[in-house]
């Protein structure tokens, strides 16, 4: 394993680098969701059936994880990056070419597994090269380009649709693999030898290990809640506003949008956040905001009440995110990959429990108590998370 860098210079240039390969990954990931409708025309498909390509890149993305982890671990995390961005560009080539829905599915499913030997690998990575104390700033900025990734390849593929068709957005998405792969491969030119060759018992070991640190799981179990509260609402904005005659389809992509703004907000303040507030203030104030959050969209009477509750809901959701990435990075250093993998299966895991969780609520007790609840649960995993991880911060204050 690298030492961690302190030079100013090469630790941006890391995050450069990276940034470009988590922004071909993510750009992918979102790029297809509005195109459902004309992949389907096209292929003659149902467009419920097309929807559930998003499910098909999405399970793969999750259970690739613990295998990826200790592979990295072993054979070098950037060796695993670049293969991974050269099989995300070749299945989204293949995507732009495909003659009918079963091999879309089957690429989609392949996409899917390779975008997620991506992002993981890279948190691990910056765990490698950066150091702690810099090393949560560091990991925000990268968070910067996922988010820019998100929105742009959610909007500009609607756009570009209609120009060069969904083939074309694939073919465009492949080429920004390609240019994340190039960044990796020039960048990373001298990647570290493999630590030892790929042992599967050896891999088990290390999960174990993981698993039995008590911090690890705080942190596992963490972000798993954050999974499920956070992201379950983001299938039902769209219906809240029919329901209340408050929007539609735009009004509901503004509102979506701005969750991102508070992610951007967060990365813009990070550095700030900490001097003035520490790990486990900052950590309470991310309940607090994701509280408000959760509220404002309880009782809104206008699209735009529930857009500022979303920017409130992004910054809550960066907030904590970037702080329980920054932390799981350091629980095992030396299976950083695995700690990191076991971290992002837990994440996705969480996500796609979120929106069953919230549709059961929103059924069983109604929109506004569920909702409540999920201001509740957000506001206790603030505190309970800044008890757990900086006790010590809590206590002096």
């Amino acid at each position: 394993m690298r030492h961690p860098t302190s030079d100013a210079a090469a630790t941006r240039r890391l995050i450069l680098i990276l940034s470009i390969c988590g922004f071909a990954s993510t750009f992918a990931i979102r790029s297809l969701d509005p195109l459902i409708g004309v992949i389907a025309r096209d292929l003659r498909s149902d467009p419920h059936t097309i929807a559930l390509l998003a499910t098909a890149f999405a399970i793969p993305y999750a259970f690739i994880q613990p295998i990826l982890g200790p592979v990295g671990d072993a054979l070098g995390k950037e060796r695993i990056m670049k293969v991974c961005l050269a099989v995300l560009a070749a299945t989204l080539v293949a995507s732009a070419l495909t003659p009918n829905t079963v091999t879309l599915f089957g690429l989609r499913v392949l996409s899917g597994a390779a975008a997620g030997g991506v992002v993981p690998m890279v948190l691990a990575t910056i765990g490698d090269r950066v150091e702690m104390a810099r090393r949560q700033v560091a990991i925000s900025r990268f968070l910067l380009a996922v988010i820019i990734g998100q929105l742009s390849g959610a909007t500009l593929s609607g756009f570009l649709a209609e120009f060069v068709g969904w083939r074309g957005v694939f073919a465009l998405s492949s080429g920004l693999a390609l240019i994340g792969f190039a960044a990796a491969l020039f960048g990373f030119r001298r990647s570290a030898a493999p630590t030892a060759a790929f042992d599967l018992s050896v891999a088990l070991a290390r999960y174990r290990t993981i698993v039995g640190i008590p911090r690890a799981r705080a942190l596992f179990a963490f972000v798993f809640v954050e999974g499920v509260v956070i992201f379950g609402i983001f299938p039902y904005i769209a219906p809240l506003l029919e329901s209340r005659g408050a929007g539609g389809p735009s009004e509901a992509g503004l509102i979506i949008a701005a969750f991102a703004a508070g992610g951007v907000l967060y990365s813009a303040l990070v550095a700030v956040l900490l001097r003035a507030l520490g790990l486990a203030w900052m950590l309470v104030a991310a309940g607090a905001f994701g509280a408000a959050g959760f509220a404002g969209v309880a009782f809104a009477n206008h699209w735009t009440v529930d857009a500022v509750a979303m920017v409130a809901l992004g910054l809550s959701f960066y907030m904590l995110h970037n702080s329980f990435q920054t932390q799981v990075t350091e629980v095992a250093p030396q299976a950083r990959g695995s700690a990191v993998a076991l971290h992002a299966f837990s994440f996705f895991c969480g996500q796609a429990i979120g929106p069953l969780s919230l549709g059961f609520g929103f059924a069983a007790i109604g929109e506004a108590p569920t909702l409540l609840l999920g201001a509740l649960a957000i506001l206790v995993l603030g505190v309970v998370a800044a008890w757990i991880l900086a006790p010590a911060q809590l206590r002096a204050r």
